[in-house]
């Protein structure tokens, strides 16, 4: 288990438009955010968190090219040099019968490709335990966490009262 050695204050909202509204505010005061916890997507949360738009779907992209290339190379070398045969006027290098095999291997080279990479950056391979701060928020509960050493725990008492959250809490983790 990573230890981040981090002081926590967090608030815990019940709906998600208070913690979106709670967001936007933080963002206005200039209050850092440390992570926002919630039990699905919420829509609009990356834009008020101020996150730039993924790049995993360019990973995806070049995952694909690289299926089809080997897939392209891999045929046209069995086909042409490996074992060549030639029935029923059969071209050479034939194209065309290559697209089901380009296919499945352009899908399987971005799939398995885009998801190492998302576990990779997330930290989500087997065996890893992140610490969670409650665990209501896998349930109905929504989650706003500052770190004690960007914002003062007064500040953050105060902007949480002022924001409707339902309860405040101080964790090490």
């Amino acid at each position: 288990m990573r230890q981040l050695n981090k002081n926590v204050i967090y608030g815990i909202y019940s709906d998600e438009e208070l913690l979106l509204s709670a967001v936007r505010n933080a963002k206005s005061k200039h209050l850092e955010v440390m992570d926002v916890f919630t039990p699905f997507p919420v829509h609009g949360m990356d834009q008020a968190l101020g996150l730039e738009e993924s790049r995993l779907h360019q990973a995806g992209f070049v995952y694909g090219a690289i299926g089809t290339l080997t897939a392209f190379l891999g045929m046209t070398w069995i086909m042409t040099s490996d074992w060549p045969i030639i029935f029923g006027g059969k071209p050479y290098w034939p194209v065309p019968s290559y697209i089901p095999i380009v296919f499945e291997l352009t899908v399987l080279f971005a799939s398995w490709g885009m998801t190492i990479t998302f576990y990779t950056i997330c930290g989500l391979w087997p065996g890893v335990s992140n610490p969670q701060l409650d665990l209501r928020t896998t349930d109905d509960k929504f989650c706003l966490a500052f770190d004690k050493n960007d914002v003062s725990e007064s500040v953050a008492r105060a902007f949480f009262n002022e924001t409707g959250a339902e309860e405040v809490n101080t964790k090490s983790i």
